[in-house]
């Protein structure tokens, strides 16, 4: 993952296959918008690149990230979509609201992925600082938006190998 010498957005590896005439689903928090419409961007841009049609990329929008786990389940439910990408930011505060919000929203996407057999992609930066939020979503080290579409992708190319056995 992102160190201070790696670039998010740098990627290789197996199963980065062509993404044409799959979908995808993006659950957005409106909460840091800032940073979340910067890893959106990033995201869609990989798909883009990858041959997904823009017309098979979904957005919507949830207003903080513990309710990402929701709009997952409720995109999951939908047979045309191929995988889900969840896009948010939790900044770490006075409180131990940021231990719950992230405990919650890591334990719900990983319920959302095995209760239905798709990538459900945990694309929710947890940091200390906006600073360290913003180096993540297009900064200097890259865009976690990237690695979150590209980590769906590579799922999906998993699947269909694994299908193929």
């Amino acid at each position: 993952m992102a160190t201070q010498l790696k670039s998010l957005s740098d990627y290789t590896g197996k199963n980065i296959v062509d993404m044409a005439g799959k979908r995808f689903a993006i659950i957005v928090s409106e909460w840091n918008e800032e940073v979340t419409n910067a890893l959106h961007s990033g995201a869609v841009g990989t798909l883009l690149s990858h041959g997904v049609a823009k017309e098979n990329i979904l957005t919507g929008s949830v207003p903080g990230s513990y309710e990402l786990t929701l709009a997952a389940q409720w995109a999951a439910e939908k047979e045309r979509v191929d995988a889900i990408i969840c896009i948010g930011v939790v900044i770490q505060g006075e409180t131990k609201h940021f231990d719950f919000i992230c405990d919650a929203v890591a334990q719900g996407i990983k319920d959302v992925n095995l209760k239905y057999g798709k990538p459900v992609v945990f694309g929710v930066l947890t940091t200390n600082t906006l600073q360290q939020a913003l180096d993540r979503a297009g900064g200097k080290h890259g865009n976690k938006g990237d690695e979150a579409a590209i980590t769906a992708i590579k799922m999906l190319g998993l699947k269909s190998g694994l299908e193929e056995l």
